[in-house]
């Protein structure tokens, strides 16, 4: 078995080296991505869509379907969405989904990570080309079943992500638990008028980009009646990946958080990680904007401009 991975691993590396060069230093730069995801990705992003399902092919004829494999074409389908063609984007996606079922032959979604990544791009993909042709009921349906049939999998995150990207703006916040903080909530200095909820997590370095826009944007408003929330959860490891206890890994947040989000005024820090499955925060910053009748007014994973959320905070306390 051992020199079986050896001369597997050593037929990886010939293939790496067989790209062109561009191609084989953003394999080497994008690790942990294995090489075939990673030269995908990196065709892709230079608008080089023929290139990178060439790149999969010749992979598949030399070494089959390998996970690995059915990761990186997963990215085909997500750059047909970006690139504005949701039919071809959902038949990739299709194609995704039955190729990881195949590969998983009975066993569970998380017996591999590279599938389970292509089982929820897959999933997300066709939510989301379904929701561009305008069929937004099949996209809700689609995510809804697929909850039912992936809850208590590593897909449950993202899947709650893309239903409340759909449906989650202008309907009342799911509940948020709050018995577990980091540290004692601070009273709030003024009756709340909105609430921003701040997903963010230790490691997140875009999180730690847009603490100061958030912090700045607090301070402003915070008199008139905005309440910042910035839930985390326990990731099971602290810097350089190292595996650590929960109350370990609870005084390594603490510490991170003293670093890059002490600024934000207090703001109260609850650590549970059935909020990032409920909020479907499995982009790390997600925020969520909720008006003092408890309806959510924004849903936005990933970073956002400062312009575009002192405009988002500025409509609802004017209510």
């Amino acid at each position: 078995m051992a020199s079986t991975i050896k001369a597997f691993r050593i037929a990886i590396a010939a293939f790496v080296l067989a790209l062109p060069p561009v191609l084989s230093w953003t394999v080497v730069a994008a690790e942990p991505d294995p090489p075939i995801v990673a030269a995908t990705k990196s065709s892709l992003a230079r608008g080089d869509f023929n290139g990178a399902a060439t790149l999969i092919q010749n992979f598949r004829l030399q070494y089959g379907d390998l996970p690995e494999a059915i990761e990186a074409y997963s990215w085909l389908a997500r750059a047909a969405l970006m690139g504005g063609a949701p039919d071809q984007a959902f038949d990739l996606a299709d194609e995704t989904a039955k190729r990881v079922t195949k590969a998983l032959a009975g066993k569970t979604i998380d017996s591999d990570p590279h599938l389970a990544l292509a089982m929820g791009a897959a999933i997300e993909t066709e939510a989301l080309a379904l929701d561009k042709r305008g069929q937004k009921g099949e996209a809700v349906h689609l995510l809804q079943t697929s909850l039912v049939k992936y809850r208590g999998t590593s897909l449950a995150t993202r899947l709650h992500k893309n239903l409340n990207l759909l449906t989650l703006a202008g309907k009342m916040a799911p509940t948020l638990h709050k018995t577990d903080l980091l540290f004692p909530a601070h009273p709030a200095i003024a009756p709340s008028k909105a609430t921003l909820l701040f997903f963010w997590a230790h490691w997140c370095s875009d999180c730690k980009a847009e603490a100061p826009i958030i912090s700045r944007l607090a301070t402003e408003f915070e008199p008139k009646g905005l309440t910042v929330i910035g839930p985390t959860k326990l990731y099971g490891y602290v810097a350089g990946g190292a595996d650590a206890a929960p109350a370990a890994e609870r005084v390594y947040i603490k510490q991170v958080f003293d670093k890059y989000y002490s600024l934000i005024p207090n703001m109260t820090v609850p650590v549970d990680s059935a909020n990032f499955e409920t909020y479907g925060a499995s982009t790390t910053p997600t925020l969520v904007l909720v008006d003092h009748a408890g309806i959510v007014r924004l849903y936005h994973p990933g970073q956002m401009s400062e312009p575009d959320l002192r405009g988002a905070i500025q409509a609802v306390i004017a209510k």
